[in-house]
């Protein structure tokens, strides 16, 4: 829930949407470079030979619909890739399949970010869509205590935005780690054009913390100034 109509809140937002757009941006612009660039194998296979390579025979190779929709989902050990990413040979489809075999490596080791954003889920899912209505209700019925509810339980969504931030950069340092001990990635451009595609992915990290922060820090402005006015 945002508040448009208040000119304030882009004193609060601005920055942040800004941001956002430079990632998307930016991220855009380095997948759509290399995925020119021509690898060695798919990003499927890419992904097959990694995770036989770390041990992880449990995990499975699923296709997923959609465009950059990458994901590794813990709770059933799969790891499903985009067409885009499994069935073209390109230095941006290894850097992407790469990245989430480092969250099937995180999964594995018990990485502390994955089971903490894990947890977090629940809470997150709830929060995120009651937050702003119970924030809202309680901004028009001029219900301190309620608009304090909102806020905090909005909270939980700037809460999940940075554990995720430390989880992605490790699945990120992992990935280029393990293309260049497998050498998939043969010349020194390549791997230079894996670093940049993961380095964009991780700005959009950095922007969703940012604008869930920015978002938060609006809603309790007002939270205390409708607090002070009540006093």
């Amino acid at each position: 829930m945002m508040f448009w109509w208040d000119p304030l809140y882009f004193v609060f937002a601005l920055p942040a949407l800004l941001l956002g757009l430079y990632a998307q941006a930016k991220v855009q612009a380095a997948y759509n470079r290399w995925l020119q660039a021509p690898a060695r194998v798919t990003g499927l296979e890419a992904a097959r030979r990694l995770l036989q390579a770390a041990g992880l025979y449990e995990v499975r190779l699923e296709g997923v619909p959609g465009h950059l929709t990458d994901h590794y989902d813990p709770s059933t050990k799969t790891l499903r890739l985009s067409a885009s990413v499994a069935g073209v040979p390109s230095v941006a489809s290894l850097a992407v399949a790469a990245h989430e075999v480092g969250h099937a490596l995180q999964d594995a080791e018990g990485y502390w970010g994955l089971r903490a954003r894990g947890a977090l889920v629940p809470a997150v899912n709830l929060g995120s869509w009651l937050g702003p209505v119970l924030f809202l209700v309680g901004f028009l019925l001029q219900s301190a205590d309620l608009v304090w509810v909102g806020v905090w339980l909005f909270a939980g969504a700037a809460l999940f935005a940075l554990v995720t931030l430390p989880v992605e950069l490790d699945a990120s340092r992992r990935a280029l780690r393990l293309l260049e001990e497998s050498g998939l990635l043969g010349t020194a451009a390549e791997r230079a054009g894996a670093r940049e595609v993961l380095r964009a992915a991780a700005l959009t990290y950095v922007a969703a913390l940012a604008q869930a922060l920015s978002t938060l820090a609006y809603y309790a402005f007002l939270a205390m100034g409708m607090s002070r006015s009540r006093e």
